[in-house]
């Protein structure tokens, strides 16, 4: 069903009145030691559909985050000293109470993310209803076996200490918690940095589990440029878990090895997807758009490089491009809206620029939605037909609505092009051929390869990046020791 779009005032109106319940104007705190707690200095968020501003959250010094890293290691000794359910309980607690203001994140993510109210509703439900209960029933019990010539033999997952969480704009929440949860379940304490450009809806959800926490297991921190560092430096940390861009991923990579501290980097993906010759294409469009272009394309792991074999391509643009006119573009509180817009304005920069190197090169379009004037951040859909699968354009992670549709004729071609690029975070095959949809999966240099599908994740299955893409594992049981140590005991029987 096509929701009709609204005029300009009534949005106007609807935001605010979605805003003033949320209680969003104002300013946030930080979450240290189980206090909210302001800094000398702000910061602005601002809404990317309007430019205008939307609240201010602190903006930390050094001193600052020395608390919050203190207070995560006074809290680690009791907390990491309670058993698996003990903390389950806990948490199970403070979520409950997360999802009676379900509400309130839902709006706070439209506004600070530019979602329309469907992908706001989604990343809202994937936390509280999905990861988080996922990774809250899991844990590593002992492993206890007898080894000839050495004894009893216990494997035992340790809490490692003290998180540092760095977390990137384009999924806040999800990508926020999907850190903090494995990590204090395993009984680890947490100092956690959200993007500051979308830091409000991580901000309060912090707020509404610091009543229910033990002060300091949970800091949250927000700041500018200098913090990040300053976390990936800290004496204090014991493991850097970290997603944003390979560029961002090196310097922190840099930085942890100083100290040789623990860590898991979720870096850039140039995502190939392979369309095969016996595809079903009314069954797979919607599928392969979404993958494509989900969170405005604004996802390490959506689409970037289509691939289809020439004997479908020309039916598979056709349908590509139907489906991209029937979005509507433009601010999430318009009910008729199904694309929002870029999250900020420097990553709108970056899109723009990329796109007028492609103007002067004069590469053919497939399609390129209209234009939106005034001051949010508005980028059409755009994909391109058939470009050289080695143009810069085409091999740069585009962080945005903008794609290609690449033609090949053999199978080899497609994975030869799927595969030369320095990233290898995700990919995906469609077609109908189970065997020979597994034979190209194992052919894809990605940590993780879906088949008729995209973008799928579950708390119980691993995900993790190849090559430039990081390293690591998030998700499931392997993600889970990720945030833990080994520790044998072998003992003489």
């Amino acid at each position: 069903m096509v929701e009709q779009s609204i005029p300009a005032d009534s949005v106007s109106a609807l935001r605010e009145s979605a805003l003033a319940a949320a209680g969003v104007r104002g300013i946030f705190t930080n979450l240290i030691d189980g206090k909210g707690v302001g800094a000398r200095n702000t910061l602005d968020v601002l809404d990317p559909a309007t430019g205008e501003l939307l609240a201010k959250v602190p903006d930390i010094e050094r001193d600052g985050m020395d608390a919050a890293f203190a207070a995560a290691r006074r809290a680690f000794s009791s907390w990491s000293k309670l058993t698996w359910e003990a903390r389950r309980s806990i948490l199970e607690k403070a979520f409950e109470n997360v999802k009676a203001h379900r509400e309130e994140l839902v709006t706070l993510l439209m506004a600070e993310g530019g979602r329309p109210r469907s992908l706001a509703l989604w990343e809202v439900a994937a936390v509280l209803d999905d990861f988080a209960p996922g990774v809250l029933a899991q844990s590593l019990p002992d492993v206890e076996t007898t080894q000839p010539g050495v004894g009893r033999v216990t494997r035992h997952y340790a809490p490692l200490g003290v998180v540092a969480a760095i977390s990137p704009w384009n999924l806040p929440l999800l990508l926020s918690y999907d850190k903090v949860v494995p990590a204090l379940i395993a009984g680890n304490t947490v100092v956690l940095k959200p993007s500051f450009y979308t830091p409000l809806t991580v901000l309060r959800v912090a707020e509404l589990v610091r009543d229910i926490l033990p002060a300091g297991i949970l800091n949250v921190v927000t700041g500018g440029d200098n913090v990040g560092p300053w976390m990936t430096s800290h004496p204090e940390a014991d493991k850097i878990s970290f997603t944003g861009s390979t560029q961002t991923g090196r310097r922190v990579f840099e930085s942890a090895s100083q100290t040789l501290k623990h860590l898991t980097l979720e870096l850039g993906g140039n995502d190939a997807g392979i369309v095969l010759p016996d595809v079903d294409v009314d069954a797979a469009i919607a599928p392969i758009f979404w993958g494509m272009f989900l969170v405005n394309g604004q996802g390490c792991i959506t689409i970037k490089r289509l691939l289809v074999h020439e004997s479908r391509y020309d039916e598979m643009a056709a349908a590509l491009s139907k489906f991209a006119a029937e979005q509507v573009l433009g601010d999430g509180f318009d009910p008729a809206t199904t694309i929002g817009p870029i999250q900020n304005r420097a990553q709108l920069l970056r899109l723009q620029a990329t796109w007028a190197a492609i103007q002067k090169d004069s590469v053919a379009v497939l399609y390129r939605g209209d234009e939106i004037e005034g001051k949010g951040n508005f980028f059409p859909v755009t994909i391109l037909d058939n470009p050289s699968p080695h143009a810069d354009y085409v091999k740069l992670e585009n962080f945005g609505p903008l794609r290609s549709l690449i033609k090949y004729g053999t199978i080899d071609e497609a994975i030869e092009i799927a595969n030369s690029t320095d990233y290898g975070l995700g990919g995906s095959v469609w077609g109908r051929d189970p065997a020979e949809l597994d034979a190209v999966a194992h052919r894809m240099e990605a940590g993780t390869v879906w088949i008729n599908q995209h973008l799928v994740v579950n708390p119980n299955v691993p995900f993790g990046g190849n090559k430039d893409s990081g390293f690591g594992v998030q998700y499931g049981a392997e993600g889970l020791k990720e945030y833990c140590y080994l520790r044998v005991i072998s003992a003489k029987t």
